[in-house]
């Protein structure tokens, strides 16, 4: 297997270094690695996240496994459209799949949930909707300014990744839940809602209902054992699946995959945090939401055993209690933990 890492910046270097670990110790070696410089701070010092010919360089390899991106004086949207979005679209990564579940020994802010409720996939259309180029800032300096933002809803967009949703809940006997906002937003809502419609038809033995986003937002709360499978448009996905992370523990446990269900190119996964760059270095960033990264990249090549084995580990470490990084509650390094978790998977 050959797996090119992009650690990007402040703890994405830390904690891809201990799924690094991790994965080397499960697969006993079998994996080849390139590392890759793109990053914020490559930007800072050449003026570009990433090279031209980055996709290139990258697609004979078999996955990439993502760290964090993010510097202090970059812009945000540097960070997104100089390198995540590229790197997706590039590669028709059009699933952002999110699955979380609470970890064994770790609590969930909501109280008198039981933790067999808290497990959910959130499936996130990845390569258009709101995120789209497409608009700009009009009369600029005079009292008539104003952004126009525009969204892309394409008919393939939508039903693939609506599909792909199905096709996961039916194979798991799960139900589905699309996300919209059809009362407000008047023509891509609506239009997501009659292609979602058309796809369930498709599947009766699958139940699913559609959800305003805010009434979706607060049931992920207050019933979260009705969910299982949610579908989203990219901005909806977004958001709803950092909530998700936060009601199974937070985001230092959650990951993510960037993924080409057809396999034309490669997939890419990654932790859902971003890089904290104030506390790069120090040797406190949790590595499990990354290591878990790294078990879906193993599922996502096909050794679904070896992926399950970091999952089991993650859990028996988690579980146990002694070796927990300061976000969990105990005074582990980030090397400490990754350690622990890697002997386990061994």
């Amino acid at each position: 297997m050959r797996v090119a890492t992009i650690p990007g910046d402040g703890i994405g270097v830390d904690v891809t270094r201990e799924a690094v670990k991790v994965m080397d110790s499960a697969t006993g070696g079998r994996i080849e690695w390139t590392e890759f410089d793109y990053s914020c701070e490559r930007y800072a010092k050449t003026g570009a996240m990433m090279p031209p010919d980055a996709p290139a360089a990258l697609a004979g390899f078999d996955a990439i496994l993502l760290g964090a991106v993010g510097y202090p004086g970059v812009p945000d949207d540097v960070s997104l459209w100089g390198l995540l979005i590229p790197l997706r679209r590039a590669f028709n990564q059009y699933v952002n799949l999110r699955p979380v579940r609470l970890l064994p020994g770790i609590a969930s802010p909501l109280a008198g949930v039981p933790d067999e409720a808290l497990s959910m996939v959130i499936v996130r259309e990845n390569t258009e909707g709101e995120y789209s180029p497409i608009g700009g800032v009009h009369n600029r300096g005079n009292q008539n300014e104003f952004a126009l933002q525009e969204s892309v809803f394409t008919r393939i967009g939508c039903e693939r990744i609506i599909r792909y949703a199905f096709e996961l809940a039916a194979s798991a006997g799960f139900r589905v839940c699309s996300a919209t906002k059809s009362n407000g937003i008047i023509h891509s809502m609506p239009y997501w809602d009659s292609i979602f419609n058309e796809i369930a038809a498709e599947y009766p033995q699958t139940p699913s209902v559609s959800m305003h986003v805010d009434a979706l937002a607060a049931r992920m709360v207050s019933d979260p054992a009705s969910l299982d499978v949610i579908v989203a448009s990219n901005l909806f996905g977004d958001i709803l699946s950092d909530l998700a992370a936060a009601i199974t523990g937070g985001l230092g446990l959650a990951a993510s995959g960037n993924i080409n269900p057809e396999r034309t190119a490669i997939s890419m996964f990654e932790s859902v945090h971003g890089s904290a760059p104030d506390i790069a270095g120090q040797g406190i960033a949790n590595p499990v939401a990354q290591i878990l990264a790294g078990a879906m990249l193993l599922d996502h090549l096909n050794v679904p055993a070896t992926a399950n084995k970091i999952r089991l580990a993650v859990d028996q470490v988690l579980g146990d209690g002694r070796v927990r990084t300061p976000d969990l509650g105990g005074t582990a390094t980030t090397e400490q933990l990754g350690t622990a978790i890697a002997e386990a998977a061994r």
